[in-house]
């Protein structure tokens, strides 16, 4: 019933810059298309058709440019309502979405994955075959075989962030698992391997990296926060409180067993800790994501930052008794909200990553309502950048939809709530996560501008070739799950 979004999109007649339906990293099940979704989906493929004619370009390679983009702007504001600032003519002149929206922003995405694309994909899909000619282009020692696939996969994550989207720096994540060696994709080791060939192939720092703790495997897991602070030199820690590995699910706010770890990366330093809340996969203990837990832990130590991925949202979670109405109600967000407004936390961030994505293409309203209350809160300083790619494939549609994305004038005024600013956005960004990461922007900003990344990404943009598609998973009748 699951497969691959980019096995779909290598099916279908239109590869859509906005995603046409919800795809899941995983973490959550992924829900069918809506019809709305797919009425978006309809209308695209006729103004891309019509367009692409005017432009003299097929409509795959018209989704491909920035009048694609506008043109899926534009349809998603006809069917769910006016959500993005876009101009009809962007949809037929690439020079006016240029103009319109210049690319200065200092863009810090704080959650991403770089996944294993099987061999297939890069050999058997159009997509594919774009992005093994990139690799060859600019790795031409590397050919798309089994031997290779590791370092195929780390180029690929390095198009999708550095070459297909206005990233300019990144923080590499990693899952879950009872042991580093066996079962897990992305272990500590192979993060920070990753972190450190990018940053020495752009000769700057475009990456930081997570470390893996893990509190629910006791002791001796200290000594691991050890070597991961000395040996790897991590810059933060993600942690994943509702998985069921080691001794089993574990809280936050744990005197006995999780203080200690607390204690102990206040020693060693590191003071930003990303949790996964929200999102409960089966895999995953459900109560122990909802994140109840950070309030006491967050008044415990204040000299911590507790950075809350996904901001906690559960999609498909039960509603709280008495907001069975309330369009203002986001299912474990607002509970999270609940615990900084009366605490007036500021060492308390909601993180982005997945929940941005699905909202704003499939749950506007949701959107509007997420940032219309943290703002309202005061909280702007407070919401972090992540986009969770490249499960959901190069990071450039997310951005170019925050870009835009505005509450609409309608549900301001009903609701009381203030405007997002380019001042504010700009914060939302990267400039938060940079001040938490005690990252000197200008000084990031002109070594990057300069770097070996940045002088490819000028001869990549002379034929660039971005996949319009996601890695991973949704949801389909019939299918299979690859």
């Amino acid at each position: 019933m699951w497969i691959r979004k980019c096995y779909v999109d290598d099916q279908s007649d239109i590869q859509s810059p906005i995603p046409n339906c919800i795809s899941s990293n995983e973490e959550f099940y992924p829900p069918p298309q809506s019809a709305r979704e797919l009425e978006v989906e309809n209308r695209l493929r006729e103004m891309a058709d019509k367009n692409a004619k005017k432009l003299g370009l097929s409509r795959r390679g018209f989704l491909q440019t920035s009048c694609g983009m506008a043109a899926a702007m534009i349809c998603f504001n006809e069917v769910f309502g006016r959500t993005y600032e876009v101009d009809p003519v962007e949809a037929l002149e690439p020079a006016a979405f240029k103009e319109a929206w210049p690319k200065g922003d200092f863009i810090f995405d704080n959650q991403t994955h770089h996944i294993d694309v099987e061999t297939g994909w890069f050999e058997k899909t159009q997509a594919g075959r774009d992005a093994a000619a990139f690799l060859r282009r600019f790795r031409p020692q590397e050919q798309t075989t089994i031997k290779s696939l590791e370092a195929l996969n780390e180029t690929h994550y390095i198009k999708e962030l550095f070459f297909d989207s206005d990233t300019v720096m990144s923080i590499i994540s990693g899952v879950p698992s009872s042991s580093w060696k066996e079962d897990n994709i992305l272990p500590p080791d192979k993060m920070v391997k990753t972190r450190n060939e990018v940053n020495a192939w752009a000769q700057s720092q475009r990456m930081l990296s997570h470390g893996l703790m893990r509190p629910n495997f006791g002791p001796s897991e200290l000594d691991e926060m050890d070597r991961q602070v000395a040996q790897l030199k991590i810059d933060s820690w993600k942690l994943y409180p509702g998985a069921e590995i080691g001794k089993g699910a574990w809280w936050v706010d744990d005197e006995k067993n999780t203080y200690p770890f607390w204690q102990k990366t206040r020693k060693l330093g590191i003071r930003n800790i990303c949790i996964h809340k929200g999102l409960p996969l089966g895999l995953f203990n459900e109560e122990h994501c909802h994140p109840r837990d950070i309030e006491k832990a967050a008044r415990d130590f204040p000299d911590l930052n507790f950075i809350i991925y996904h901001s906690a949202f559960h999609p498909t979670a039960k509603r709280k008794e008495g907001t069975e109405n309330d369009p203002q109600y986001i299912p474990w967000i607002s509970e999270l909200m609940d615990i900084v407004k009366r605490n007036h936390f500021k060492n308390v961030f909601f993180e982005l990553g997945s929940t941005w994505n699905a909202t704003s293409g499939a749950r506007p309203e949701v959107a509007m309502h997420l940032f219309g209350q943290l703002l309202n809160m005061g909280v702007e300083d407070q919401i972090i950048w992540g986009t969770d790619s490249i499960w959901g494939g190069s990071p450039q549609s997310q951005i170019e939809r925050f870009r835009r994305f505005q509450i609409r004038d309608d549900v301001a005024e009903k609701f009381g709530y203030k405007k997002l600013t380019p001042e504010i956005k700009a914060k939302v960004f990267g400039l938060n996560a940079a001040r938490i990461y005690k990252l000197d922007v200008k000084a990031r900003r002109n070594a990057i501008d300069n770097d070996k990344i940045a002088m490819a990404k000028q001869e990549y943009q002379e034929n660039p070739a971005p996949s319009n598609t996601q890695f991973g998973w949704v949801w389909r009748e019939g299918g299979a799950r690859a």
